[in-house]
């Protein structure tokens, strides 16, 4: 895969290898593989049959493995599905700036996105959200998406005039503008994963919800980011069935909707010559909103 950032550090498996020999060198040894992902901000790496090595591509992405090091371990119990967990924190060293970190690896697969989903799919998530929405923490950090749609509306309509004849852009600015326009969120503070991406969830043999990964961006906040996979994830007929589990009213229906479309607008142009499969998943979303009915929120 292309370097996605300008910035980015230069991680292959010898220099994986060779951290491992200075902080950890009884796993020095075992069979190193990278592994293609369609993530953005952590190179991953197959340690062994067991374990995986995740190291950020950029410095930006480092609190993020540093909020999961701390926060991953007390959300876990409250989580109804396996999430990864830390085995060790790597320290910076010969190569490498920053720290990374060495989890239990998950078996599973990422759904395709707008793909027919086993009907348990849209429940499964809907368990899972309302499981983060009610852990009990209140300390923890701003979740990554947990503000006001206002922080991202300059770059988002910036995104729209960049994609030009790639998009409708009547039609996106006005749904942009009703997800903006939207009551902003008036209840306390809730836990929110924040970037409930297909690259993001595992689904098992039979389709199911088998885990989920990356909260590094977790924590408080608006918790309709949450509601993203409706339209990065599911296919539409699945959309009011993941709703309804959720109780989701209009307002925080058309804020969710308004993550998914600014999402998928940012990353479409950035992310496509570099990172096809997230900008295909970025342009499948894209389609998902301006395709479903808006008059309606569904």
């Amino acid at each position: 895969m292309s370097r996605m950032h300008a910035d980015e550090a230069t991680i292959t498996e010898e220099l994986v290898r060779g951290l491992l020999r200075e902080r950890f060198p009884a796993w020095a040894e075992l069979p190193i593989d990278r592994v293609s992902s369609p993530g953005t901000v952590n190179a991953l790496f197959r340690l062994g049959d067991t374990m995986s090595v995740r190291l950020p591509r950029v410095e930006s992405g480092v609190q993020a493995l540093l909020n999961e090091r701390e926060w991953l371990p007390l959300l876990t119990p409250h989580l109804p599905v396996p999430v990864p967990e830390p085995l060790a924190l790597g320290e910076p060293g010969p190569g490498f700036p920053w720290p990374w970190s060495v989890h239990r690896w998950l078996d599973g697969t990422h759904p395709a996105p707008g793909a027919d989903q086993p009907l348990g799919l849209a429940l499964d998530l809907a368990g899972f959200i309302r499981a983060v929405r009610g852990v009990p923490y209140r300390d923890g950090p701003a979740s990554y998406r947990g503000g006001d749609l206002a922080d991202v509306d300059a770059a988002t309509r910036e995104a729209i005039t960049r994609l030009g004849a790639d998009l409708d852009t009547a039609r996106a600015t006005a749904l942009w503008d009703e997800s903006v326009a939207a009551p902003a969120w008036d209840g306390p503070p809730m836990w929110a994963h924040s970037d409930l991406l297909p690259a993001n969830l595992l689904v098992a043999g039979n389709g199911r919800l088998g885990g989920v990964l990356d909260f590094g961006t977790a924590g408080l906040g608006d918790p309709s980011c949450d509601l993203m996979p409706a339209w990065a994830v599911l296919p539409a007929g699945e959309r009011g069935i993941f709703r309804e589990a959720l109780g989701v009213d209009d307002a925080s229906w058309l804020r969710g909707r308004g993550w998914a479309l600014s999402m998928a607008l940012l990353g479409l142009p950035y992310y496509r010559e570099t990172n096809p499969s997230f900008a295909a998943m970025c342009r499948r979303t894209i389609d998902a909103v301006l395709t479903a009915t808006s008059s309606s929120c569904r």
